[in-house]
């Protein structure tokens, strides 16, 4: 870890009381310095991942009924042509009709975006969300 450097923050009384409450809720390990950097290496890394050509690894979640007719079928073609970014997956069974699937990928932000987006568009896809991050410098 670089060395700490201390530098003041003017906000608005009301502003500090919110800003309060979220190091609160974050937990007794965090302080306001903590919570800071948090913050700030959150918006590092949303900004990298929004460049196309950045490094990403990201993790999709969808839901999906497996009474869906190919359905499995269709995702595992995606994910076998593309085994080349994806480094894992886990399906969760989460009642009698409905099933979990949880893909980690990772490559160029443009490329996992587009297959993200491939994979959820897939009929009978219910719903699903990509999380990213990076593998750059802000970890």
């Amino acid at each position: 870890m670089s060395e700490l450097v201390r530098f003041s923050i003017a906000m608005p009384a009301d502003l500090l009381m919110q800003f309060d409450n979220l190091v609160a809720r974050r937990g007794l390990a965090k302080n306001r310095s903590e919570v800071i950097r948090d913050l700030v290496r959150e918006s590092l890394v949303s900004e990298e991942w929004d460049d196309p050509d950045a490094e990403i690894v990201g993790t999709l979640s969808l839901v999906y009924s497996h009474h869906a007719h190919d359905l499995q079928s269709k995702l595992d073609h995606i994910q076998h042509s593309h085994h080349d970014r994806i480094i894992s997956s886990m399906h969760v069974h989460l009642d009698a009709h409905n099933c979990l699937e949880v893909i980690v990928m990772r490559g160029q932000s443009k490329l996992i975006r587009t297959l993200a987006e491939s994979i959820l568009g897939v009929k009978g896809v219910k719903h699903g969300n990509l999380t990213a991050t990076t593998t750059g410098k802000y970890l």
